[in-house]
Order: structure tokens, then C-alpha cells, then sequence
């Protein structure tokens, strides 16, 4: 495990490093308060954190698992809160864990695969001691907060994607490995509807649910972090519908351009038949066929085809099938 960062907290100070081992008892104000942030935990570190924090062995199986939806639980006067994060890997929409342990003094995040670590997140509240010392539930926002405002660059990424694929699929037809991606994408949105889900609903409890460690005062704060999982959500689904259309739309125009191709290749066989047609007859070789010894008989034919198929083809141009 590697303990990102493990500090005290007064009135929105930092005061002094503690260690996971190390039990804190911090003065009813909420001003105080430890907020402690490690990655990848080990079995025995965990255990250690639960020891000093009196945290619930269900969440703290949870939190080494790391294999959970979006949720919070409810421990006697615990929050037990867990997000999911996302980056891109190589095209890839990937997936970590934040498993956040709350109570009335501490704060304790556990991040697994996750590529945005908080320490930018943690020095930001530091900035700003008036909201560092309003206590762990606008910790726990700025948290959650932090983890959503990661969506949108994915999405917004996808969306620059999609919308090039879009405009070229207007102008050429989409290749396999464009309609690959297609699929890939659709895939990619869906199972990422399936992660902004619960991590809405999760926003939605603390906006509407009474929760230990959650002042009402805090409650609008979560209430954002709820719109900027619902914006994320509705451009997901945005997002999805288009790239059905751009799959739908290059089907019609690949229809449409094997329509123009068959309406070709009939035109062209109707005007050919004509020679084929006269060629045949003549080409049979009877004796008493009629007309054999027309002296300009041969002419009269040329012309004849020449004339229909210069009409065949001025009737096929006049109906856009040549």
C-alpha cells in the first residue's frame, strides 16, 4: 500500500503527519478532523485502518475487494461510500474504485486502479481554509465531486470521435474497422450507463436522506455533484443515439449505392440485349431465313441497333439509372 497522504486537521489547517496505527480522538468540533488517503491496500493495512477507526469488517471487505457498484452504507454512525472512477487506456474506457470511509472525525479514501490521484484535490481545499474547516462531508464532496468532473473528459473525448465519424460518414462510406469501432464504442457507453447510474443515486441519497456525518447544510453540494452526473448521463445517451444513426445512416447509403449499381448493370444489360438479341437471330445460319440477300441488309441492322440502343440509353439517362 502506499499512504498518498495522512494528515490532522484544525479550523482548515493542516497540523501535523499521523499514521495509519495511530488512533486520533479529535474534539467534537468538526473543524478537526484526520483525512487520510492510501492506494492498493494490503489485507494487514486495512485491518490496521480498522483497528484505529473502528471501521465495519463488511466495509472493509468491500473496500480490499474492490469489485462494487457505486453505493453507500449505513455502519451505526459510519458512512461507507464507494465510487467507481474512469479513464482511457489506448481507446479504452477503464475502471477504478474509491472506497471512502466517513465518520463524524476522519475521512479515510481507499483508491484502487484509479489514475487521478487527490493530491491536486487535497491542496485545493488546503487553498481554502473556510471550506476545509466545514468539516468531512464537504470533504466527502469535494471527493465525489472530483471523481465526476472525470467523466466528462471521456465523454467529451468520444463525442469529438463520434461527431468526425458522423461527418465522415456524409462524405465516404465507413470501412470495417470504422463500424468496428462503432460497436466498440456502443459497448464502451453502455457499461459506462451502467456505472452512472448508481453513482447517481448514490449523489440522490445524500441530497434526500438524512446520513450520519451529512450536515443539512452540505446537501446543495451534493446536489451538484448529482447535475454533473446527470449531464454525463444524458450525454452518454446523446451519444449512443448517434452512433446508431451514423450506423443506420451508412447502411442506407451503402443500399443506396447498390440500388445505383443495380439500376446500372439492368440499363446496361437491357441495351445490350438489343444487339445480342438481332446478333442471335442472324446468327443462326438457315438457308431460307428471310432477307439474307438483301443487298444492304447489313447496314439496315447496324442502324437498327445503333437506333435502339441510342434510344434505350437516352430513356435510362432521362430515369437517373445511367
Amino acid at each position: 500500500m502506499t499512504v498518498i497522504a495522512a494528515y490532522l486537521y484544525r479550523n482548515g489547517a493542516r497540523v501535523r503527519p499521523v499514521s495509519i496505527d495511530e488512533r486520533i480522538d479529535c474534539a467534537h468540533d468538526k473543524s478537526e478532523f484526520v483525512w487520510i488517503g492510501v492506494a492498493d491496500p494490503t489485507d494487514a493495512e486495512m485491518a490496521a485502518l480498522q483497528r484505529s477507526y473502528d471501521l465495519h469488517p463488511l466495509a472493509i471487505e468491500d473496500a480490499i475487494n474492490a469489485n462494487q457498484l457505486p453505493k453507500v452504507d449505513i455502519y451505526g454512525d459510519q458512512l461507507f461510500v464507494v465510487a467507481r472512477t474512469a479513464h482511457v487506456e489506448q481507446g479504452i474506457i477503464c475502471y477504478g474504485e474509491t472506497a471512502i470511509f466517513v465518520g463524524h472525525s476522519h475521512i479515510i479514501s481507499v483508491r484502487h486502479g484509479s489514475a487521478r490521484a487527490h493530491l491536486a484535490l487535497r491542496e485545493e481545499l488546503e487553498a481554502v481554509p473556510q471550506r476545509l474547516a466545514q468539516g468531512v462531508d464537504y470533504v466527502l464532496h469535494a471527493i465525489l465531486d472530483f471523481i465526476v468532473d472525470g467523466y466528462l473528459p471521456i465523454i467529451e473525448g468520444i463525442e469529438d470521435e463520434v461527431l468526425a465519424m458522423e461527418q465522415h460518414t456524409v462524405d465516404d462510406f465507413l470501412g470495417r474497422d470504422e463500424i468496428t469501432r462503432i460497436f466498440n464504442l456502443r459497448r464502451q457507453l453502455l457499461r459506462f450507463r451502467r456505472i452512472l447510474t448508481p453513482m447517481q443515486e448514490v449523489a440522490t441519497k445524500f441530497v434526500k436522506i438524512d446520513l450520519p456525518c451529512i450536515d443539512i447544510e452540505a446537501r446543495p453540494y451534493f446536489s451538484d455533484v448529482r447535475d454533473h452526473v446527470r449531464r454525463v448521463q444524458t450525454m452518454v445517451e446523446d451519444l449512443r443515439e448517434i452512433l446508431t444513426s451514423v450506423f443506420e445512416f451508412s447502411n442506407l447509403l451503402e443500399q443506396q449505392r447498390t440500388g445505383a449499381i443495380t439500376r446500372q448493370l439492368a440499363a446496361w444489360a437491357a441495351i445490350l440485349a438489343v444487339p445480342t438479341a438481332i446478333a442471335g437471330i442472324y446468327g443462326m445460319n438457315f438457308v431460307n431465313m428471310p432477307e439474307l440477300r438483301t443487298r444492304y441488309g447489313y447496314f439496315v441492322v447496324l442502324s437498327a441497333i445503333s437506333i435502339i440502343c441510342a434510344l434505350l440509353y437516352a430513356r435510362f439517362k432521362k430515369l437517373k439509372w445511367l
